[in-house]
């Protein structure tokens, strides 16, 4: 009888637990730029994919400003949403000090510190790894030996970047010289479009488009591209202009949020691998247009080197010092 009692209470804990984890938790998203803008989107795209399999009910908040965000935070953490994912630059102080007043809410938040208590996670851009992979192409691709790069700020998440495409130009083409300009702006095709005509004035023949607007001018002045983030040939006019776009994906990250939250484990973690190559953060995109165009051997090199990558044999170095100009 007891053993039937037994049977019955477990059978009855394993349903419960099971439905708990089949719920739709409430996700609330805060974005500080237009949700056009590719860094939210990349996070909005990946919550959007999570509502439509049923896993999240999701909110959002777009163009939210530094100085309102805490208030936008707050309300969100008040009306009963359990995972908020956002970003905490330059406001990380503040955002910490609302985690810790709603323990039971769980943040995963962009930030450049590490995590914090609790329930505070922190995730940040890692797709260094594609970004050597594309330096490796243009480097081969380069008949001037100048390429150029235009980004948004000469923060973190920007100069790793920078700094892991240039290593891998070096790596099959050791004359390779670069010219660096960032455009104070994390949104502004115009202005990205100025900076990049003024390198290729320079003398480049390739540029590296981190910032919108990049592929427009190499475009206009014939030459080729190099994209970031998302996938700048098939979503920003670049067919028959860029090469290959060093991809940026949150699914991964978002769903081990999901799936922790569901299960009450959500704890502070950085998320650093899961925006990493290994685990499916980041790619890089096909070559398109320009498969025939790079020499077999270098694309033999990349899949060597991203094979290499994927299994841990190869770490491509992390370095978030401001990049400079070499020519």
């Amino acid at each position: 009888m007891k053993r039937i009692l037994f049977l019955a209470v477990l059978g009855l804990t394993l349903f419960l637990g099971t439905a708990a984890m089949a719920e739709k938790i409430k996700v609330a998203g805060i974005y500080t730029q237009p949700i056009q803008q590719k860094w939210d989107a990349t996070l909005h795209k990946a919550l959007l994919k999570a509502e439509a399999a049923g896993e999240i009910e999701y909110v959002w908040s777009e163009k939210v400003s530094n100085t309102d965000y805490i208030r936008v935070l707050r309300e969100y953490s008040e009306a009963g949403v359990q995972l908020i994912v956002g970003e905490a630059f330059g406001i990380s102080r503040d955002v910490r000090k609302v985690a810790k007043d709603y323990p039971n809410v769980a943040y995963l938040m962009g930030d450049t510190f590490g995590p914090d208590g609790k329930n505070l996670s922190v995730f940040d851009n890692y797709i260094h790894e594609p970004c050597y992979l594309m330096g490796m192409v243009a480097g081969a691709m380069t008949k001037t030996n100048k390429i150029g790069m235009v980004g948004g700020y000469p923060i973190g998440e920007v100069n790793r970047l920078f700094h892991a495409f240039m290593a891998g130009a070096k790596a099959t083409n050791p004359a390779v010289e670069f010219k660096v300009s960032f455009i104070g702006s994390w949104y502004d095709p115009p202005k990205a479009k100025e900076f990049a005509y003024a390198q290729v004035e320079a003398g480049v023949d390739v540029l590296y488009a981190e910032r919108s607007g990049v592929v427009d001018a190499a475009r206009e002045k014939g030459i080729i591209a190099f994209g970031n983030v998302n996938d700048m040939n098939k979503e920003e006019n670049g067919e028959n202009v860029v090469v290959s776009s060093a991809l940026w994906h949150m699914e991964a990250a978002l769903n081990h949020a999901i799936e922790r939250v569901k299960a009450g484990t959500f704890a502070a973690e950085d998320y650093r691998e899961w925006t990493m190559m290994a685990k499916g953060g980041a790619s890089l995109s096909p070559f398109y247009e320009f498969e025939d165009k790079i020499p077999a051997d270098v694309k033999a090199k990349v899949a060597e080197t991203e094979a290499a990558i994927k299994a841990g044999t190869l770490v491509i170095e992390i370095n978030d010092d401001e990049p400079k100009s070499t020519f």
